[in-house]
């Protein structure tokens, strides 16, 4: 418990490094001291990663970071005021550093608003523009089965094409839930929201194929596991734990992507992060802290706490106090540390398990 408690000191203070007076929250401060010199820079703000730091940061009772990066969001974040849509990463300042659309980043940021006021949702109001424009977004680029434009997953390694007829898995559940969430938040305008939601459901419930959901589904399927079709049940609730399709799609992601009690992102995964002289190596990715956090929230949900202690431990085992983006097992392949959105998982991870 001693090392647990010093982790989630630790882990405030990571997340208190990486949010920024302007509001942008960056996925690991590149700037500090205790950041390797030999990993990838990620002084960059990805939405995403920010709406899982700003629920950690609920649960820590951190304050001002969640509003301050819901205003970035908003004020900040190039093109958003036009298109009600986030798009890849950005720079500190609010510019694009990457074009790809990808549309779990406008659902993640809504659900974050509605995790952060859902004691009193009227409070919500205050970012009444920011749900409007993301709701409104989400709903105007979907097209009855697709997005109106080209997707970048959340990995940022793959495109689903508007011609194919193709949707990730994790983004549509993120943006479900996030349009959901912004109908709550804003009664109403629920229901031509809840519409849209309604037709991604449906388009979902099509992504289960004989024994697990698929990474995407289209005219063309890519049938590989990914692990962040945990997302389904947590954070964004489509499905129960203990749904048939969901724990026959937990026991291929166990069987397939779990190693040494590791988890890796997807099936044939190679992006390790390691740079040299400005080039990826890709020599083989590593196991995520995150997805172990993951599996061990989804395994609680389930009500069974010794297999969440299980991939809760591997990873506290294996951190000297700063979480990674990936862990290795060679002594050779450095990867980003610390990572926010690992401390991030962490956190929320240990609250399941009654640590916070």
């Amino acid at each position: 418990m001693l090392q647990i408690k010093n982790l989630l000191e630790i882990s405030m203070e990571v997340i208190a490094d990486g949010c920024l007076e302007n509001g942008a929250i960056v996925a690991a401060n590149s700037f500090k001291n205790y950041y390797s010199s030999e990993a990838k820079n990620y002084f960059y703000v990805w939405p995403r990663d920010g709406s899982y730091i700003s629920i950690a940061s609920d649960i820590l009772g951190l304050e001002n970071i969640q509003e301050n990066f819901f205003n970035w969001c908003l004020k900040r974040a190039e093109g958003f005021r036009d298109s009600g849509l986030f798009f890849g990463k950005y720079y500190v300042n609010g510019l694009k550093a990457h074009n790809g659309f990808q549309p779990d980043q406008t659902g993640s940021v809504l659900f974050a608003l509605w995790h952060h006021y859902q004691d009193n949702l009227e409070d919500a109001r205050k970012f009444e523009d920011l749900i409007k424009k993301g709701a409104d977004g989400l709903a105007r680029i979907w097209n009855a089965d697709c997005f109106d434009l080209v997707a970048t997953d959340l990995w940022e390694e793959r495109l689903a094409f508007p011609d194919l007829a193709e949707n990730f898995t994790y983004s549509l559940a993120a943006c479900i839930r996030g349009l959901k969430c912004a109908g709550e938040m804003i009664p109403e305008e629920a229901d031509k929201w809840w519409e849209v939601a309604e037709e991604m459901r449906m388009r979902l419930d099509e992504h289960f194929i004989d024994d697990h959901f698929v990474r995407s589904f289209g005219k063309l399927i890519d049938k590989r596991i990914d692990a962040s079709v945990l997302a389904l049940v947590y954070p964004f609730a489509i499905y129960e734990a203990d749904a048939p399709e969901i724990v026959s799609t937990v026991k291929e992601i166990e069987s397939r992507l779990v190693v040494d009690g590791g988890v890796h992102r997807y099936e044939h995964d190679e992006y390790d992060g390691w740079m040299f002289e400005g080039m990826h190596r890709k020599k083989g990715a590593g196991a995520w802290p995150i997805l172990n956090f993951w599996l061990s929230i989804y395994w609680i949900q389930r009500g069974d706490t010794r297999r969440a202690k299980q991939f809760y431990d591997w990873v506290i085992e294996r951190t000297d106090g700063h979480i990674p983006e990936q862990i290795f097992d060679n002594g050779i392949q450095i990867s980003v540390s610390p990572l926010l959105w690992s401390h991030a998982m962490f956190v929320i991870a240990s609250s399941f398990l009654g640590y916070r």
